[in-house]
């Protein structure tokens, strides 16, 4: 994980378990960084791995998440803050010429995946 100059692991650690940021696929990392240069603006990462028990927890508490694994816990996925329009537009822009092809858009948060078991050109939303 050092590898990646914008980004530490711990950023990506599922807040149940310290050091699992580790878990994140290099073949994600890859893309994100380019992502990242790309955009020339920070990610601020709001959720990286996920172990099972955190990933239930979410649900619980009444969060949508997936249905099967999530591409969290497989450490193929992330959410990045975004407050505004044109922060929104510039992340997922950048994403998309770094190769990602699966977004979710959030009211504060952009998750990005490249889940090599899901279907990529997908674009969904969020409703609270």
């Amino acid at each position: 994980m050092n590898k990646y100059k914008n980004f530490k692991s711990s950023e990506f650690d599922s807040p149940d378990l310290k050091g699992s940021g580790e878990n994140m696929q290099d073949s994600f990392m890859e893309k994100l960084q380019k992502g990242r240069e790309i955009a020339q603006t920070p990610f601020v990462i709001t959720s990286g791995f996920r172990t099972k028990n955190y990933q239930e927890d979410l649900r619980k508490r009444g969060y949508k998440t997936s249905k099967t694994t999530s591409p969290h816990e497989t450490g193929h996925a992330c959410d990045i803050s975004c407050k505004d329009s044109k922060t929104r537009w510039l992340i997922i822009g950048s994403l998309m010429l770094a190769g990602f092809t699966r977004f979710g858009i959030g009211q504060s948060f952009i998750h990005v995946d490249d889940c090599p078991k899901r279907t990529n050109n997908r674009i969904w939303t969020y409703e609270y």
